[in-house]
């Protein structure tokens, strides 16, 4: 027996995780995320990549033993928007002109092994340079560590919109970016800018329908997109099998969006009851980011830490989000847990939860938009659940946070894919 638990402790303190091929975790609560209920004193039994079987109990058997008696476990928690290739900082901008791709790969590799870390094993990534596409391809293949990537690769935005790579730039530098680039500005372009990011490898498709907050451009609400160019994107992403995720702050922009059928809205921020009905009616998700809302607002008050055109829309647009989530809520739209991390420091992610359960959403509820919603919407039915047949994403606090939402952020165990990255010390 003290064998078995020596040799389970030695694989959690390894430096690099090791598949074993049974490993059988004693769980002294599990929160059921597909019932809504706690469940006491289980072993899960992990076979290679996937969940074998749950049983009553504290068992063991021919394979490593991992005690976590002491602990609540739940499902790997899924992030539906990060941004895994950089930071916040007050040079930002700035790097933009001084970073060559490889320095945004190691940084957004250091990123990725943050964010598993932090209990998100599972995360979709909403626009990059195209690095993602490579750390997603990397961490499927072994080579680094991090959760499981499903990527926009670069998101489409029109000229001057808030996903225009050359806003801010002087007149020599920005050219005429097209959708290759991916700038839209036309039904053409939508559908070519769509198979180009297949072309480049991406699983989703992420559009800025309205104007942002942290773009270099003036208006961070208004529609950016007419509703044939959405719905021309919709439509090219459905025929190669992805579906859409549009960032949104201005309620026209939302509706446009919404009835062009794209699967989820980020950010939602001026969100009027009629678009709540509206997402309702059209089966939208809406990924609320309240993290970001509440970074940016703040950071805002530092001089400096943002160029002076996004100060005035980071104190407008920010502090509304919590307030929106709240009403969306209540309304019965359909939660999907996001939080727009790289607006913020990654592996804070799981301050959502908090921010969620503040406006009103139970904790299980907010879980479960973490864990079994997410995984719908990724159309993945491995993820989210911890039951047999599902695969082993598996993390552990050390007091459950059912019962105080401060709990998630103490993350002491996670199990990827049955591979063990981090254990607790006692």
């Amino acid at each position: 027996m003290i064998k078995k638990y020596l040799l389970a402790f030695l694989l959690c303190l390894s430096a690099k995780a090791i598949l074993a091929q049974t490993t059988y975790l004693q769980c002294g609560e599990i929160i059921d995320t597909e019932n809504g209920k706690i469940l006491k004193e289980k072993t899960i039994v992990v076979k290679a990549d996937t969940i074998a079987e749950i049983l009553n109990g504290y068992q063991e058997g021919q394979g490593e033993v991992i005690n976590l008696q002491k602990y609540t476990v739940m499902p790997g928690f899924i992030d539906m928007h990060v941004h895994i290739e950089g930071e916040t900082s007050p040079t930002q901008y700035l790097e933009e002109f001084t970073l060559n791709e490889a320095d945004i790969a190691y940084k957004a590799q250091e990123i990725a092994e943050r964010t598993l870390m932090s209990g998100f094993t599972t995360v979709r990534d909403l626009g990059g340079s195209g690095v993602n596409v490579s750390l997603r391809n990397a961490i499927n293949n072994g080579l680094v560590t991090g959760p499981r990537i499903y990527t926009a690769e670069k998101a489409l935005g029109t000229t001057g919109g808030h996903a225009d790579p050359t806003n801010g730039m002087k007149k020599e530098l920005m050219g005429d970016p097209g959708p290759k680039e991916g700038v839209v500005n036309s039904v053409d372009d939508a559908r070519k800018a769509v198979r180009q990011r297949y072309k480049n490898g991406a699983d989703w498709i992420k559009i800025t329908a309205t104007g942002g907050v942290l773009s270099v451009a003036k208006n961070g609400q208004n529609p950016q997109f007419t509703v044939e160019e959405i719905e021309a994107v919709v439509q090219t992403a459905k025929d190669y099998d992805m579906e859409v995720a549009a960032h949104a702050h201005g309620d026209d922009g939302m509706q446009r969006a919404v009835r062009a059928g794209v699967r989820t809205i980020e950010h939602g921020t001026l969100m009027s009851d009629e678009t709540m009905a509206l997402m309702k009616e059209h089966d939208t998700y809406y990924v609320p980011t309240i993290s970001a809302g509440m970074y940016v607002a703040d950071k805002a008050k530092i001089d400096g830490y943002y160029p002076a055109i996004i100060v005035p829309k980071a104190l407008e647009i920010g502090p509304q989000i919590q307030n929106t989530f709240a009403r969306a809520y209540k309304k019965g739209v359909n939660i999907a847990f996001g939080t727009d991390a790289g607006v913020f420091p990654h592996g804070d992610n799981a301050k959502e939860f908090i921010y969620m359960v503040e406006a009103g959403m139970p904790a299980m509820e907010a879980i479960q938009s973490a864990t079994i919603t997410n995984a719908k919407v990724l159309r993945n039915d491995k993820l989210g659940v911890l039951s047999p047949g599902k695969y082993a994403d598996i993390l552990a606090v050390p007091s459950n946070p059912l019962e105080h939402i401060d709990f998630i952020l103490d993350v002491v165990f996670v199990m990827k894919n049955g591979m063990v990255y981090k254990c607790p010390k006692d």
